[in-house]
């Protein structure tokens, strides 16, 4: 008699041609699919993020039963549940007496180590087989980065355009150029109005999922109104056609761009969909490389557009996979302090955070230039420990998964990796957020003051994060302009700067309003 394997799938595997179920038989192989209080708890997940994976896996299972696979689904407020993924697999392989465990690779090292911890408890064989939904595999990725003395992500993104065939002409880019970020950084003009984000309405299965995070997790960050989000790879699809026909057009010129009460603007708001598994990279990128060929988007746009996919999205996950487990422990320049209360309320004076902490609360997303420039950056400024914004980003933000969060927080957003990903910190003061914004308006501090109890506190804490990590930066080719107008500064301007940064930071410490 044949007997079963065990094919364990994650929440950032829905995906139908998921190795793992290409290399099994329906016929006698078994699905395992499981919500577990342990990774729902591994960090106080957003309640819209825990609702869109729930619902996501429900769905997928539901259309692997009518592809004829049999499927041990165990429910997050299953009676049996015995709450993590190594004391549930084990349970399956007793309940159907399988042979051996068959898995993709885990996106987390952490959930592949618990994998491998399993050889040394179950009489059964385990076969992990590679992931191989990206452009990149590992061993491609150690080969271009093997004795390279620094990894910049442009020359590794043009590897993967050669690779992929996408917006080229034979051997050359389109355009005669591989990069056309410098088009990329527009403020939105005033009176815009950005094109509605897809949206799609909730089924029975997604209204269950939500009584049961509203009833389970009543406490938990963030709000679970409104939940828009798709759940199925046909409804991510057609936002996928929405943002090409509506949004790409307009993407590429105010991609960096930030807009009061506006949390979408032309962003296509899919990489939740893409890193769940319900949409397929290539294939995105080919569809909006098609839009440019029709003449319905810009180069600007769908280079911009395909360079996050195929050049950092792939890029961060290289980076990741080659230096964990260690890579989480970086914090460069030391920093210790906790992370600030209003991240999780909103309640701050400082309107560009305010902004983008409210919407992170109503929906679980913020665009690329609110986590770098606002969130991340007032965290290095401030001095807040690398470790604690990773863990709240990994926490807040619907599309997080480890192994993407972890390489754009601690390397890109807070230098914590020492400039393993960048050649300098995204550092920048109130001027960089007015340029890009119009958040500054109607705030109650004023970017056009360096110091004092109404000045912006980004421009005081810039100067005092520059000053205090001199000996880190100093001899930093990319900072030595900083430097140089720092030494110029008069002493009453420099004492100035340093004393509205130090009240500040004692008040935040001491949970005062600020």
């Amino acid at each position: 008699m044949t007997r079963a394997a065990l094919v364990p799938i994650f929440a950032d595997q829905l995906s139908h041609n998921l190795a793992s179920l290409k290399a099994s038989d329906r016929e006698t192989d078994i699905v395992l699919m499981m919500e577990v209080s342990a990774e729902a708890d591994h960090v106080p997940h957003h309640r819209k993020k825990m609702a869109f994976l729930f619902s996501a896996m429900r769905h997928f299972a539901d259309e692997l039963r009518q592809q004829g696979w049999r499927v041990d689904y165990v429910k997050l407020d299953a009676d049996r549940n015995a709450g993590s993924f190594d004391q549930e697999i084990t349970a399956a392989v007793q309940r159907h007496d399988c042979q051996y465990i068959r898995c993709t690779e885990p996106g987390e090292w952490r959930v592949l180590q618990l994998l491998k911890a399993l050889q040394n408890t179950l009489p059964v064989s385990l076969e992990i087989c590679p992931d191989d939904r990206f452009v990149c595999d590992h061993a491609t990725f150690r080969d271009w980065a093997k004795e390279r003395k620094s990894l910049r992500m442009e020359y590794f993104y043009r590897d993967r355009r050669r690779q992929t065939g996408l917006l080229m002409d034979g051997d050359n880019p389109v355009g005669g150029q591989w990069n056309f970020d410098a088009n990329n950084r527009k403020r939105a003009p005033k009176g815009w109005r950005p094109p509605a984000v897809f949206q799609t309405k909730p089924d029975a299965i997604t209204q269950d999922v939500l009584a049961m995070v509203s009833q389970r997790f009543p406490d938990r960050f963030g709000d679970l109104d409104n939940f828009f989000y798709c759940v199925t790879a046909s409804q991510a699809e057609a936002a996928l056609d929405h943002f090409i026909q509506h949004a790409l057009p307009s993407f590429g010129d105010f991609q960096d761009a930030m807009v009061q009460d506006e949390p979408f603007l032309s962003h296509s708001v899919i990489s939740l969909y893409l890193n769940a598994g319900l949409l397929d990279p290539v294939e995105v990128c080919r569809k909006a490389e098609a839009a440019w060929h029709r003449q319905q988007a810009p180069l600007n746009a769908v280079e911009g557009f395909i360079r996050q996919i195929i050049g950092w999205r792939e890029y961060v996950r290289g980076i990741y996979w080659m230096h964990m487990p260690g890579y989480l422990e970086q914090n460069f320049f030391g920093h210790k302090r906790e992370l600030p209360s209003f991240y999780w309320t909103g309640d701050t004076d400082m309107n560009c955070v305010a902004q983008s902490v409210g919407q992170t609360i109503n929906h679980a997303y913020a665009h690329h230039i609110q986590r770098l420039m606002v969130t991340g950056n007032f965290a290095m400024l401030a001095g807040i420990d690398p470790k604690h914004i990773h863990e709240w980003y990994l926490a807040v933000y619907v599309d997080a998964f480890e192994w993407v969060e972890a390489p754009n927080t601690l390397g890109m957003s807070q230098f914590a990796d020492g400039g393993l990903l960048g050649s300098k910190p995204y550092a920048a003061g109130g001027n960089y957020i007015n340029k890009m914004s119009n958040y500054c308006a109607p705030c109650r501090y004023k970017v056009s003051e360096k110091s004092g109890p109404d000045a912006c506190p980004f421009n005081y804490l810039y100067w005092d994060f520059v000053v205090r990590n001199r000996q880190a930066l100093g001899n930093n080719p990319r900072m030595a302009q900083m430097y140089q107008t720092w030494d110029r500064m008069a002493d009453q301007k420099k004492d100035a700067s340093r004393q509205s940064a130090a009240r500040f930071l004692k008040d935040m410490e001491a949970g005062n309003r600020v």
